[in-house]
């Protein structure tokens, strides 16, 4: 579980989660039941980043001689990222879909069009396509306010790979330097 101490900040942006419902007569899913509820696709993804990370760890411990080796090993990354992505999008989903609308390494806000119960859990599938990323976790509704668009909904994670908090916090800070450049080109083009 997280707590206020070890929250993450989160970035606005659109993706698509699946909720299904978990059953307040479960128990919550150890680390080794979630991963045993992953698909193949996910398993697989989630250990394609991780041998990634791992690997480019140990590259960029190199001199600058390697840098060429590093770029064509993450283009090679890229390409095997978005194969297993388009794999993933193929699969049969369980659950509703959701427009999320904010993400980070604690939590995720959606848009949803009837209120959910605050305290509620569910099993959730996270698909970020622009990061290439997509995991599995269960997640409780911390907070619902109405809007005009119907409600925003915001989850914090409850049960959730370290790796997974990982690859969101990077997706997270991908996200916001990306705004950061945009909002600089911006700036840039009403000065000239």
């Amino acid at each position: 579980m997280f707590t206020e101490s070890n929250a993450y900040f989160t970035v606005p942006h659109q993706f698509n989660v699946y909720l299904e419902t978990w059953p307040e007569s479960n128990a919550i899913p150890t680390e080794e039941d979630l991963r045993s509820m992953q698909s193949v696709g996910l398993k697989l993804l989630s250990e394609v980043k991780e041998l990634e990370a791992n690997c480019l760890l140990q590259l960029r411990q190199l001199d600058n001689e390697a840098k060429a080796v590093v770029d064509f090993l993450k283009l090679q990354s890229r390409k095997v990222d978005l194969v297993l992505q388009h794999v993933l999008e193929k699969e049969v989903q369980s659950g509703e879909r959701y427009q999320g609308t904010q993400f980070g390494g604690s939590g995720i806000s959606i848009v949803s069009p009837a209120p959910l119960t605050i305290g509620d859990y569910f099993k959730s599938s996270i698909y970020i396509s622009s990061e290439l990323v997509a995991i599995l976790c269960l997640c409780q509704v911390s907070q619902c306010q109405s809007t005009e668009n119907g409600y925003l909904v915001t989850f914090e994670f409850s049960q959730i790979l370290d790796s997974d908090v990982e690859q969101l916090v990077k997706a997270s800070l991908n996200v916001q330097q990306k705004m950061l450049k945009m909002r600089k080109q911006s700036r840039q083009q009403v000065s000239d």
